[in-house]
C-alpha cells in the first residue's frame, strides 16, 4: 500500500471518527435550586443497572437539609408491589445558578472519593419548572421527569425532539408507569 493511499485512508477514518462524535452535551443556562426542589416523577429513562428492578412509580425527591445540603429520595415500585428507596445526597457544581450537579448514593463517610459522585445535568427545563430532561456529559444515563405523573403528549414529543437534536437516541428511552399516584 502507497504512503499515499495510507494516509487518505487515515485522513477519511478521522474524519468519519470527528463526523460521527457527538458534540458537548449542552445544560439550560441556569438553574434556580430552590424552585427545583421538592417531587419529580419519572416519566421515562434510559435502562441502568441500579433501576432494573423498578417497575413503575419511579420518583425522585429533592429538599433542602439544614445544613445546606439536598437531600436526595428516590423511589420505586418493585415488581413484587413493594418499595425501593435510596437516599442520597446532591451538590451543585459551579457557581451559583450551575445545572450542574452531582449526585451520590453512597454513605456519607466516602464523600470525600470522586468516584461515589455521578453527574447530573439539567439539560431541559420549561420556564415553568414543569418538565426536565437530566443527563451526564457521555449520555449513557437520561431521565426525563415531571411534576405530574403524566405529561402531555405535544409536550412530551417536543421535549424528545430537542433530545434528538442533543445526539440521545429517544428510541432508548424506557416508560415508566405511574399508577396509583395523585
Amino acid at each position: 500500500m502507497s504512503a499515499k493511499l495510507l494516509i487518505a485512508l487515515l485522513c477519511l477514518c478521522s474524519v468519519h471518527a470527528m463526523a460521527a462524535a457527538p458534540a458537548a452535551l449542552q445544560t439550560i443556562d441556569s438553574l434556580d435550586l430552590p424552585r427545583y426542589l421538592g417531587t419529580w416523577y419519572e416519566i421515562a429513562r434510559y435502562p441502568n443497572r441500579f433501576q432494573q428492578q423498578c417497575v413503575a412509580n419511579s420518583r425522585a425527591d429533592y429538599q433542602l437539609a439544614g445544613d445546606g445540603s439536598i437531600t436526595v429520595r428516590n423511589s420505586c415500585q418493585l415488581a413484587d408491589g413493594s418499595s425501593s428507596v435510596a437516599i442520597g445526597a446532591a451538590r451543585r457544581v459551579g457557581a451559583a445558578g450551575s445545572p450542574r450537579l452531582q449526585v451520590r448514593f453512597a454513605p456519607a463517610w466516602l464523600s470525600a472519593l470522586p468516584l461515589v459522585w455521578g453527574n447530573y445535568w439539567v439539560i431541559d427545563l420549561d420556564p415553568d419548572y414543569r418538565l426536565v430532561a437530566v443527563s451526564e456529559p457521555t449520555r449513557e444515563y437520561l431521565w426525563i421527569l415531571s411534576r405530574t405523573p403524566v405529561v402531555e403528549a405535544g409536550t412530551y414529543n417536543a421535549l424528545l425532539a430537542r433530545l434528538r437534536q442533543q445526539g440521545f437516541d429517544s428510541g432508548k428511552l424506557q416508560a415508566d408507569p405511574q399508577r396509583g399516584t395523585p
